[in-house]
């Protein structure tokens, strides 16, 4: 059902509730149970009709989302270049209705990190959504589940990741690292990307 539609069905239930109201002082008295019952089941209909509206709202809005930045699996990436704070860039995210993207597989690294790389440069590190902020060295999520995929960059020896102790609490994404992660300051001003789920 398109947008359009839903509205006009909902305008012309409105005006139905409307006159019925209206003439019901004319004609009749009719029983008060059947007109509170008839007007109990328009206004589920109406409430009905305004859901339906608010999730094509919703899926047109994570269309464009998905337009602008990336599908991957079953969800939506976007990147945004500005350099912020890992919780000044977990706000944004979240005031768009999602959160800091948050790999689950390799293949959804590899695409975010190439994805990184055509949107905000090859050289960039990214935030994403995890944090052993509750417990030193328990990686989560920002819904509050332990991670079950790592890519920690142990390419260096003498510093493998993560190694910031309780000073770096906050993760990044390399794309110049080939996706690998490193754990950060979260003061540190980064650029990031939001993911979304798709409804």
């Amino acid at each position: 059902m398109d947008l359009r539609r839903v509205c006009v069905l909902l305008g012309v239930l409105l005006l139905v509730h409307l006159s019925c109201q209206q003439t019901t002082t004319r004609k009749k008295p009719v029983k008060k149970e059947t007109t509170n019952a008839a007007v109990a089941e328009l206004q589920k209909q109406i409430d009905d009709i305004i859901q339906e509206l608010n999730l094509l709202k919703e899926q047109q809005a994570l269309q464009t989302v998905c337009l602008k930045g990336v599908k991957i699996q079953d969800k939506c990436f976007l990147a945004d270049p500005v350099k912020k704070s890992y919780h000044a860039a977990s706000e944004d995210c979240n005031a768009r209705g999602g959160v800091l993207g948050t790999p689950t597989s390799t293949s959804v690294n590899d695409q975010l990190r190439d994805y990184i790389r055509e949107s905000t440069g090859p050289d960039e590190q990214v935030w994403l959504g995890i944090t052993d902020m509750v417990a030193e060295g328990t990686w989560m999520d920002q819904t509050g589940f332990s991670i079950t995929y790592k890519n920690w960059d142990a390419s260096n020896y003498r510093s493998p990741q993560p190694d910031g102790g309780k000073s770096q609490n906050c993760v990044v994404l390399s794309a110049a690292s080939q996706g690998k992660w490193s754990d950060e300051n979260c003061r540190e001003e980064r650029v990031s990307v939001c993911q979304f789920n798709i409804v």
